[in-house]
């Protein structure tokens, strides 16, 4: 085993020990699940999530995940799961890879254990805890950049032949694998800048032609029949600007929906931005509102407790059903 390897390999593993002890849980070589703070307000009988009272995702049911944990294209200042490492580390294995079925069946289990004890909780509804046991919704996202994991196609084809729907979130800078993926339930992708300039400076891309291909994968929304999403991570001081900027790139994408999100001072975010980057709701409403009257989007929906926003195209969301 040579030096090199050993390094990294001691790397990738100090980079899995801060993930556990952040409450995720690592699947196989390269993946991950981490039940969000919703799934277990569902499961206690709480409310469900802004994707819930926006598509009606039911977030007990809910599987958090990411076949890349430690590989993103991105180093978002705004990100609150990103480590403090350069671009993630590289692989130890020579590149290989889980197959699809592995991730998915490992996936489903790591869920399953994570939310074991919530069986003896008083609080627990025991019919949503029963539900959850038996997730139905794979929101693709988590850490890192799904489109690094070689076989995503794969990945939602098998998702799918368990009967559950798939939320694919993409930061857009691989459109070759954007362009090769099976229709998912719901695509997002990511887009915090109205330009080149503040995208490199807000989003830090590995690749100098990141921004490119970001617009090729916002070309290619049109080609998709599920919904999309162009999701807008809003930071005071940064990226919440030129909303002309942005209305052009949401016009010429057409996506059906269009979220605006603050940003929120949380995880490792706080080693990079201060407190009073997160805009209030009342902002984000606002700006909302700006990308709305020049999109001509309707503002659809509204949660204050997530500081969220949704534009659409279309008027009412439309409400992703539950597979049987």
């Amino acid at each position: 085993m040579s030096e090199g390897f050993k390094r990294a390999a001691g790397a990738l593993e100090e980079q899995y020990k801060v993930l556990r002890s952040q409450g995720y849980h690592i699947v196989g070589r390269h993946s991950a699940v981490k039940t969000c703070h919703w799934t277990r307000e569902a499961i206690t009988g709480g409310e469900f999530c802004y994707k819930g009272k926006f598509y009606g995702i039911e977030s007990h049911r809910c599987l958090q995940m990411t076949p890349a944990v430690s590989r993103c294209s991105n180093m978002c200042l705004y990100c609150w799961r990103v480590l403090p490492h350069e671009h993630g580390y590289p692989s130890v294995d020579d590149g290989a890879e889980d197959p699809p079925e592995a991730i998915v069946d490992g996936a489903i289990a790591a869920q399953r254990r994570a939310l074991s004890g919530y069986k003896g909780n008083p609080k627990t509804d025991p019919d949503r805890f029963r539900e959850a046991m038996d997730p139905k919704h794979a929101a693709i996202s988590l850490s890192g950049e799904p489109t690094e994991y070689s076989m995503l196609d794969g990945l939602i084809q098998e998702f799918k032949r368990k009967g559950m729907t798939t939320f694919l979130v993409t930061n857009g800078t691989n459109p070759k694998r954007l362009g090769e993926i099976p229709e998912p339930t719901q695509l997002y992708v990511s887009l915090s800048a109205p330009s080149e300039e503040i995208y490199r400076s807000v989003c830090r891309p590995a690749s100098g032609a990141s921004w490119l291909r970001l617009m090729e994968s916002l070309s290619l929304l049109r080609s998709f029949s599920c919904p999309t999403v162009i999701r807008m991570t809003a930071v005071k001081g940064l990226n919440m600007i030129d909303p002309d900027g942005y209305s052009k790139l949401i016009s010429g994408a057409s996506p059906t929906y269009v979220e605006v999100k603050a940003y929120m001072h949380v995880g490792f975010s706080v080693t990079r931005l201060g407190y009073d980057s997160m805009p209030s709701h009342a902002e984000i409403v606002q700006f909302a509102r700006d990308l709305a009257e020049r999109t001509g989007y309707e503002l659809a929906g509204e949660v204050p407790i997530s500081r969220v926003a949704l534009l659409s195209r279309i008027g009412k969301p439309k409400k992703v059903s539950t597979p049987i």
